[in-house]
Parts: structure tokens; sequence; C-alpha cells
């Protein structure tokens, strides 16, 4: 049951923001009245009847509001049976109200992966044809496939592809593609690209390049918004440069101070330095100003006080070229590694009516201080312990995260922004604009949590995800939103829907080029904790193998109890590391069971036959057959740490009771299990059916060979099958190790190359940015000895001890692969004490 939240709307109704302009005059929208409506069980409702569609207009145009959209498309016109875009008024009454004008014919999408995707199915939503470019190692990617046309724009790197201006407008006039869709990323806000297009006739679906520029550089943008009334955050935002002089500023501020590219975002080129030590600043200054210059062609930081307990809440504001300018309400982005999101939800939980209308007034305040078009996101940091928030930066693009807002508003905004980006009004009044529900993201990536969060890269061996219930938003009626509905004597409608945004299927490769992201799940509820609920269980559903992924780690952290009582702020990761990283559980005898059965049963030549158990040089351990009606195997199986004493799964199997076995399973520390008549069934290649102990389960086991061409070791995991394990939620790793007799002839090498010692290898397939030593000279422990780059992340690899190089085995601008072994240190000797 949902009640009125009429007397909170009228409580917050001061916080009206006045949203007229010279072609919307007299027109209010109250942002407190819709975001005072927080409902039972924190169900957003709205404070009063919202029509959703557009059957009726919200702005009234003039001739003068015309004028400037014609300037803004760069007076586009259209040639033979191309449509005319000019601005078309009618009269009604005393008022002038606008037409509205026709979508693009063609679009371009500069991008690639699941956003392309996401822009790929709303144009054809719209019936708009659209134009996909792609680099050499995406040939085969999904969004080339889906795209009406394809055209490939260069090799692999970033800077000769998806970077290169001049051939996406060249792409543009071969296909005749009228706008451009930068999505998010790569061009998405480089204001130069966006000028180019516009000299060349073609529209950038994006807000002008002037406002680009402004909120672009994060020092300029914290000066348009202090001169504005949006509170900033204490800093330098100057132009000064010296590393000397930059760290005087950071004793001012005071330390911690958070270093940052003035360029770009993603949480490229930033650093924390808690240590007050010109040392320690100026290293982090290097490395903070290498990486910006790599990511967005700009190495300009500024300094600002490091928040030690904030949160990052952010509102999307949209606006047109009609002087229109809302908020769509703010998503909490707070749990992050490496500076970079993860998990993101919408509404912000905590808020209060008036707070919820304050942050969405200075957003969108802040639009308009740079005459804003089209979607962008103002970010905030809140700070936990004074509940203030300060402005940090505004992403003048479509952000990553943009699904949750759709989910809990019902809009879609790439829908917008070919709106707005036709010349047309918004398409809703802030007054009309829904907040309802809750929904949640979680970000799939290629990396391991574990060891850092280093991106790994790798084909896509095996990829099941849960059904999706929805492509889109599901749009809310005006039945749904009536007062009818929200005056507490019903409950609100909401049918909880599962979407995934993915740019990749099964067998496609990850590279190192490109962000790791794979996909992202987005759930939506009727509330937080039905949200969370229905996150879980589609991170449970979400199998991945090929690479190491974050899956396991978010279903890890939607299940910790401090993210489930929204205790959220930006260290919440390495606060509750304990938590979020428990000890990789010891597989149990029930698992071990239904694996050894998993790999018997493969290995039978022939289904309809009792197991005859081939053996390969992975699983050779001893099979016998007794008297013509029994078979018998015995498997070993180890975890991934290949140095433990494997578990051994002995299966007898009688040939009179088909499908039916008896299995001993002997786990490391001595203890024995034993199953009795269990029954089994490969109902796939990757699903076991068994019931075990009078408990039926259905489990899926996807095999992961060996890499080809690699030398025999019994303790590289590249040499041994792995067998993941996807049951009850969890994923176990297992592996078969090889015969002994594969690698005894090369064990002397093997432990010659182990004593040795001292050499740092690639944690993941990296280009070598920097090799910073040489042979000969001298190390200290913590040393950096080479700097590594990998999906547009810096590795920096440090000498564990002190001692002399004694070989160096990359240069700079290569790439090696993972576990490549990259500078040999020969350690100093330890003395012994006497």
């Amino acid at each position: 049951m949902i009640p009125t939240q009429r007397s909170l709307a009228t409580r917050h109704l001061s916080s009206t923001i006045q949203i007229s302009s010279s072609g919307a005059a007299g027109r209010r929208g109250s942002l407190a009245a819709t975001a005072a409506g927080l409902g039972g069980n924190n169900v957003p409702v709205l404070a009063r009847p919202v029509l959703v569609g557009r059957s009726r207009s919200f702005y009234s145009g003039s001739a003068s509001a015309g004028s400037k959209h014609a300037s803004f498309i760069n007076g586009r016109q259209w040639n033979g049976s191309r449509r005319t875009l000019a601005t078309q008024v009618q009269e009604t009454g005393t008022t002038q109200q606008q037409l509205k004008l026709p979508h693009f014919d063609k679009i371009l999408i500069a991008n690639r992966g699941e956003i392309a995707c996401r822009v790929i199915r709303t144009a054809r939503k719209l019936g708009i044809k659209t134009v996909a470019v792609y680099s050499e190692v995406d040939k085969d990617a999904l969004h080339v496939k889906l795209a009406d046309e394809a055209y490939c724009i260069g090799p692999a790197p970033s800077a000769e592809s998806y970077l290169r201006m001049d051939k996406i407008i060249e792409v543009c006039h071969r296909s005749g593609a009228q706008a451009v869709h930068p999505g998010y990323g790569f061009l998405s806000e480089n204001s130069a690209f966006a000028e180019k297009l516009a000299q060349e006739g073609i529209v950038f679906i994006g807000p002008p390049a002037s406002a680009i520029v402004s909120m672009g550089s994060k020092s300029e943008s914290k000066n348009i918004m202090s001169a504005a009334g949006v509170p900033c955050v204490p800093g330098y935002h100057g132009s000064n440069q010296d590393p000397t002089f930059l760290y005087e500023e950071s004793k001012k501020i005071g330390f911690p101070v958070l270093i940052k590219a003035i360029h770009g975002g993603g949480g490229k080129g930033m650093r924390i330095v808690s240590t007050p030590t010109q040392e320690a600043f100026d290293e982090a200054l290097t490395s903070a100003k290498r990486e910006s210059l790599k990511a967005f062609g700009n190495d300009t930081v500024l300094v600002e006080k490091y928040i030690q307990h904030p949160r990052h809440v952010e509102v999307q504001v949209f606006a047109d070229t009609l002087g229109g300018a809302v908020s769509l309400w703010e998503r909490d982005c707070s749990v992050q590694r490496r500076n970079q999101k993860i998990i993101e939800e919408a509404p912000a939980p905590g808020l209060s009516p008036a707070l919820r209308a304050d942050l969405s007034e200075k957003a969108v305040a802040a639009a308009r201080a740079v005459d804003y078009v089209g979607a962008g996101t103002v970010e905030f940091i809140f700070d936990n312990d004074t509940n203030k928030f300060y402005f940090m930066e505004m992403n003048t693009r479509l952000q990553v995260e943009h699904p949750v807002t759709e989910m809990v508003t019902g809009l879609d905004l790439v829908e917008w922004q070919l709106e707005v980006a036709a010349g047309n009004a918004l398409p809703l009044s802030q007054s009309s604009i829904p907040l309802v529900g809750h929904a949640f993201e979680a970000r799939i990536y290629a990396e391991n949590p574990r060891n850092n969060f280093l991106p790994d890269s790798g084909p896509l061996l095996y990829l099941s995800t849960p059904t999706p219930t929805t492509i889109f938003a599901t749009p809310y009626t005006p039945e749904q939103l009536s007062a009818d509905n929200i005056n507490g004597n019903t409950s609100l409608s909401i049918a909880p829907s599962l979407r995934i945004e993915q740019g990749f299927t099964q067998g496609a490769q990850i590279g190192v080029f490109y962000d790791p992201m794979i996909a992202k799940v987005v759930v939506h509820g009727r509330d937080r904790t039905e949200a969370l609920r229905m996150l879980r269980k589609a991170l449970d559903e979400y199998h991945v193998v090929g690479v190491s992924t974050n899956v396991e780690f978010l279903r890890t952290l939607a299940g910790n109890k401090a993210f489930i009582d929204a205790k959220v702020e930006t260290g919440f990761i390495p606060k509750h590391f304990a938590d979020l990283f428990p000890p990789i559980p010891t597989p149990s005898p029930e698992t071990l069971a239904q694996t050894g059965l998993f790999v018997a049963l493969r290995d039978n030549t022939n289904p309809s036959a009792p197991p005859t158990f081939q053996q390969t040089p992975w699983t050779s351990l001893p099979s016998r057959r007794f008297g013509g009606d029994v078979y018998e195997r015995t498997i070993q199986l180890q975890t991934e740490s290949t140095t433990d004493t494997p578990s051994i799964v002995h299966i007898v199997s009688s040939q009179t009771m088909p499908g039916k076995f008896n299995i001993t399973v002997r786990t490391p520390d001595g203890t024995t299990t034993t199953f009795e008549s269990v029954t089994a069934e490969l109902t796939s290649s990757t699903s076991l059916s068994t019931t075990l102990d009078a408990e039926s389960a259905m489990t899926t086991i996807v095999s992961q060979p060996p890499a080809p061409n690699v030398p025999i070791s019994l303790e590289s995991l590249n040499t041994m099958e792995r067998l993941h394990v996807f049951s009850g939620g969890h994923r176990t790793t297992l592996v078969v190790p090889a015969a002994n007799w594969l690698v005894s002839l090369g064990n002397d090498v093997l432990n010659a190359a182990a004593a040795r010692g001292g050499g740092l290898k690639a944690p993941m397939p990296s280009l070598v940015v920097e090799v910073k030593v040489k042979v000969g000279e001298r190390v200290e422990k913590g040393q950096a000895v080479v700097v590594l780059e990998s999906m547009k992340t810096e590795t920096v690899l440090r000498a564990n001890a002190p001692g002399v190089v004694k070989a160096v085995g990359c240069k700079n601008g290569e790439m090696v692969e993972e576990g490549r072994e990259l500078v040999d240190v020969e350690a100093d000797p330890v003395e012994e004490e006497h």
C-alpha cells in the first residue's frame, strides 16, 4: 500500500525551479513536488497526476527559438529526397507552438561494444538506419552485425581507428549519415570533433562544442559553477603545472589531496596522495599526467581536497535548443574500484525530498550556466560526514549507467537525444517526469578482483546469461501514475524487470586495446530491497568462462550487509575488504563428486552405451573393467592452487543398473565421503543432472581445455584442463592435472626456473609503456621497474627485493603476453645471523 505524498510535496514547493526561458516563457516545473514522491517501503511515487507520452506539448516556441536551432545544426540542408529540417511553427491562439520535426534518416555510431548496440536498438525502433564503424579486430563484433551498414576505419589501437575523426567523417559522407552519435568514451567529449562535424554539415548528437570545452576542463568548469552558485570542493584549478607549485598548493589545501586530470573521466588520470612529501606527490603527479596524456591527449591536472568519506551522487539532466532544461533525478555511483564505477543505483538511497530537489536544482543551474543541449550528467561529491554536496564535474555525454535512470522514469534517453538533436523540445516537462521504484546496474568486467582488479583478455569460451524480460524501460501509463493509484488505497503496479546490455556474444574476443567491460545487468523493482534481490539472482545466473570476471565479486557485494543497508561511500571496497574477499572455500565433497561424474560421463565416446571412460592425457588414472559389467574410474581434481594435494574421486558404475554410480571422495585432509546409488545424466555438453543423497540438482560445468602449444607443466594452469562448476549461485574452479609422465622430462628445467626467483612477470596481456631499468643497474625494494598498460589502465611493476638487474626481456611499445618474464632481478644474498 502506498500512502499519499501530497503533504510532503506541499512542504517543499518553495524549492520550485523556474524553467522558463525566451523560448518557453511562463512555464514552471516543481522539482520538489516530484522529488518528494517517496512512498512506503521507499517506493517513489508522484506528487500529482502525470501524463506520459507526446499527446500534449509542454513547450511553446518562437521564431527566435527556431533561429537558435537553425544555428545549432549549422544550417544543415538536405538534397534530393532528404528532408528539410527547418523550424516549423503554427499559430495556436495567441501563442506559437512548435511542430515536431522529423527524425534523421540515417545516423553513424562512432563507438563499439554495448553502447553501440544500445543506440542501434533505439534507432531501429524509430525507423532510423544505422552505420557502424569498426577496427580490424572488431570485424566480427556484435555492433557490426546489428547495424545496417558497417565500415572498417583502421587497425586495433584507438588512435588509429575509433579516434580518427577524418575517417569517421569520411564514412559519414560515403554512407549518407546525417548525424553522429558518439556513445561514451572515445570522441564523445571532444569539442574539436563536434566542430569538425558542424563544418561538414553533420549533426553531432550531443552538446555544442562550447559546452564541451567549458565542462570538459575541470578547472574552468569549477570557476563557472562557482559563479552560478553551485558549491565546489576546495582546491587549485589554475593553469600553473609546476610540480613544486602544485605541491605547495596541496599543502595549503591540506593532505590528503586528489590529483585529477582536467579532461576526461572514467577514473583515468586520478591519484590520491596521502603522504605529505614532495617525493610521494611527484610520483603520483607524474603517473597521473602520463595516464591523462594517453587517455585524453592533455596532461593538465588540478588538485583538490580529498574528502575522506564521500558518496558519488550524480544528476541526469537534459536540455533542448529551445531553452528547456530538466532533471531526470539522481543516481548513486559510490561503490568504485580504481576510481571507476562498478555498480550504480537510482534513486540515491537515503536522500530527503528537500535534498533531492536541491541537487536537481543545482544540476539544472549547472547545465544552464553553459547553455547546455542534450544529455548530460552533473556529478557531485556528497560528504557523508556533513551531508553537504559539492560539484565535481559534468560529463557532457550519455553515461554508462543511464539505464537505471531509464528504468525509474520509464523513458528512453537515447530517443530523447535524437529528439533534441533533431531540434525538438524535450518530450516532458519537469513536473511530468516519473520517479518510480528502484533500479540497479552492475557492470560485468573482464578483470580479476582478487588481483587488484587487473583487466583480463581472451576469448569468451562460454557465456550464459539470465533471460531478460525487457529491452527498453517500460513507459508508465497515465493510469499507473494517476491520482487514484497513489492515494494510498491501491498499490502502484510495477512489473519487476531485468535488462541486459552487452556488446559481445559467446566466442567473441576481449582484447587489450579497449575498456574491459563485457556487459551491464540492469534490474528494476518496486523498492530497493526487491531490486537488490533481483540483482543477486541475475548475477547467480550470469556465467562466463574464458576470461576472469568480476561477477562473483558483484554477487558478494550485492549480498553484503553494509551495502544492503545502503551504507555506501566511494571507499566502500577497501573499508569492507575482508567481507568482500573472503577466503576461497574448499570444494565440497558433493561438488567434487559431481565434477568427477561430469568427467567420467563426458569421456564416454558413446552416450547411449555404458560408460567406457576413454582416457586422455589429462584424465589418465586407473580405469578397470571387471567381469564385463562393472566400470571403475579414479579421477584427480585440484584447486587452482596447483601446489595443493589433489582430491581423489573414485567412481564405480554397474552395467546392470544403468545410470547408477557409487562414488567415494577423499579430500586432501584425509576425509572420505561415500555416495551410493547416485543418479547422473549429462543433459547437454555443459549440464549435469544428479540425485545425490536424495537431493536433485542441475549443475553447469564448463570445460576450459589447456592452451595449445604450451609446454606441459605441473604448476602452470595454462597447461591443464580447468572445470568451472556453477551451482547454487557459486562458482568453483577445479583443475584436472596432467599425468606425471608428461612433465617428468621437463621438471629439471621448471625447478631451475623456479629456484632462480626475482623475475617480474606480466600479470596480464599488456603494452609495455616504459622500461625504467637497464641490465646491471642496482634497484631497491619497491622501486618502479616496468610500467604496463592494459585496457587503458596503467600498472607499475616494482622490485620485490633489493638487487641487480640481470636481464630485461621487453622493450618500450612491445605487446607482452600474461606470465612473460619482463625483468630478472638477482636479489642480494641474505646475510645469516651468527
